[in-house]
């Protein structure tokens, strides 16, 4: 590689030219830097040093025609809305929204009616898109209750017709174990028999059960570490275990894509939050020296503790985090790591273990390995693991296992059966054929729909995949079209996505067979023709690090 070349060779094998000044090497990282004065700044992993493979990530820049087109769509989209208020302010349309009573007009306002404006103007619009009722198992396939509306979605009522097969890909089923035969089913089975559904006790008065014991001794052998705790909620999990972890006079970092619960339970916590633009290791560095140089505000005295909040996989992105660097950071900072693994356990790494293993790096180094088993293992709840002595604390600070009734018997089994065939303890190897299974289809599917010059975000190795709709009209009209044709995906929008970053965030399975996925390329190709999605110049240059501009990151005290 030449330092003051006008060409460098990237580590996958693309190219890239320089516009202005010399590259410059990040001695600290690994990565490349460009001067700030080109008009485009890519930036690309190195695959040696902290990466043992490559990792390749792709977020391409949103067309500026599609951007202003977007911006517009809201615009008019607003001006109706304020119209639309209007007539029902004059009672010319009817109103269906919540209001308050007329003899109430002098009370506290019960809704607040301005905050109300987006769902009543904008959702309601293409409400048609979610919580649409699903009358089978959610596995591959799935059947689906029509329903219709006569008044512009504000209520619904079912026609009778099933619409059937149509082909899943919105659930996280990453596995297959959302099932309703075979081994897993028939062991959930035979416990709801023995023990039956409910426990009606919390695990520190009469509801903890020896399922309970096997199961957390079955996730610490699976983990790889020393004990491990289980809770009834995977979003409890999050929000109740961090407000033990962490309080007044702590810093917590926070990766700004990160999931709400893991956001409320830092709220929670009472702790200092400041928020790192994603899975940017020069803003994570700067929050972290900031940290160690001036201390808490006012005093200055050195935080109690440290507490980077991360994901394994981000669910809106399809990103994975840059975990090798996180960890490099952690131990230069002496900062603690909290790890959400919702969405990569099971369905990254060659044994399905996980983020950890995918970079191949040692769980020791996790401080708080947190995970769900309401994807991968087809099951609900979630687990916390790490070092005895953690596991022993949150045993009696932790709110969701003082005061959350215990999970469900037959749920546990699930989780075990489930895990002990991955594991290949069920004396099969169904377990590792859907991992690798899995990996096939994620690539396979991700790079087809590349091809036919979709927008997709992440990394090539997430079975999550978002595509790229923007416009807020083409939310509705994709979901729509896609289940004309027997497609079932989830359409996701502003505020859950930036206003102009609108998509449909597909889940990968195992359980899908090529024919399946086929069968969905073909009505991609053919609803991206028809809506005009197509948006890609395919410029697939690995994005693993965003400009960061200094002044934007966000900082909230308490």
């Amino acid at each position: 590689m030449k330092q003051n070349g006008n060409l460098c060779q990237m580590a996958n094998g693309h190219t890239t030219s320089v516009a202005n000044g010399p590259l410059k090497m990040n001695p600290k990282n690994g990565f490349l830097k460009t001067s700030r004065r080109q008009e485009k700044v890519h930036y690309v992993a190195q695959n040696g040093g902290l990466y043992k493979k490559p990792f390749n990530e792709y977020f391409e820049e949103t067309p500026m025609l599609v951007a202003v087109l977007t911006y517009m769509g809201y615009g008019i989209l607003t001006l109706f809305g304020y119209l639309r208020d209007f007539l029902r302010e004059w009672k010319i349309e009817k109103c269906h929204h919540a209001t308050e009573r007329e003899e109430q007009k002098d009370f506290v306002p019960l809704y607040q009616d301005f905050e109300n404006f987006y769902t009543r103007n904008l959702y309601m619009r293409i409400r048609d898109n979610w919580n649409r009722p699903i009358c089978s198992v959610p596995g591959p396939k799935f059947d689906v209750l029509e329903r219709t509306s006569y008044d512009y979605n504000w209520t619904f009522k079912f026609t009778g017709n099933v619409i059937k097969d149509v082909i899943n890909l919105g659930s996280y089923n990453y596995l297959g174990f959302a099932e309703n035969t075979g081994l897993c089913t028939e062991a959930a089975a035979a416990v709801t028999k023995e023990y039956g559904v409910g426990v009606c006790s919390t695990r520190q008065e009469l509801g903890n059960m020896d399922k309970h014991e096997e199961l957390e001794k079955l996730v610490a052998r699976f983990l790889g570490l020393e004990a491990a705790m289980t809770f009834g909620m995977g979003f409890a999990t999050n929000s109740m275990n961090i407000p033990a972890l962490a309080g007044k006079g702590c810093l917590i970092l926070s990766d700004e894509l990160n999931h709400s619960s893991l956001v409320l339970g830092a709220r929670l916590s009472g702790a200092t939050i400041r928020v790192f633009k994603h899975n940017n290791m020069q803003s994570l560095e700067k929050l972290l020296r900031d940290a160690v140089v001036n201390g808490q505000p006012r005093t200055h005295r050195p935080w109690k503790k440290i507490l980077i909040l991360v994901e394994g996989i981000y669910s809106m992105e399809g990103s994975i985090v840059r975990l090798p660097e996180v960890i490099a950071l952690k131990n230069k900072y002496k900062a603690y790591l909290y790890l959400d693994e919702a969405h990569s356990i099971g369905a990254l790494g060659p044994t399905g273990r996980g983020v950890v293993e995918y970079f191949g790096i040692n769980p020791q180094d996790i401080d708080v390995l947190m995970g769900t088993f309401t994807k991968s293992f087809g099951a609900a709840g979630g687990y916390i693991a790490g070092k005895k002595e953690l596991i022993n604390y949150l045993r009696t600070h932790s709110h969701s296992a003082v005061y959350a009734t215990a999970m469900s018997v037959p749920v546990e089994q699930q989780i075990i059966s489930a895990m002990k065939c991955i594991m290949g303890e069920d004396g099969t190897t169904i377990g590792q054929k859907r991992v690798q299974q899995l990996a096939e289809n994620t690539r396979y599917f991700r790079r087809r729909l590349m091809e036919m010059g979709f927008i997709i975000y992440g990394n090539s190795d997430s079975p999550v995949v978002p595509l790229m709709l923007y416009m807020p009209a083409k939310i509705g009209a994709f979901g729509r079209e896609m289940l004309k044709r027997n497609i079932g995906v989830v359409v996701v929008g502003f505020p859950a996505t930036p206003i102009i970053e609108s998509r449909a965030r597909i889940c990968i399975s195992a359980a899908h067979t090529r024919e399946m996925l086929d069968s969905a390329l073909k009505v991609f190709d053919e609803v991206g023709d028809l809506l005009q999605l197509k948006y890609s110049r395919h410029q697939l240059v690995p994005l693993l690090d965003r400009p960061f501009d200094e002044t934007t990151y966000e900082e909230t005290e308490d």
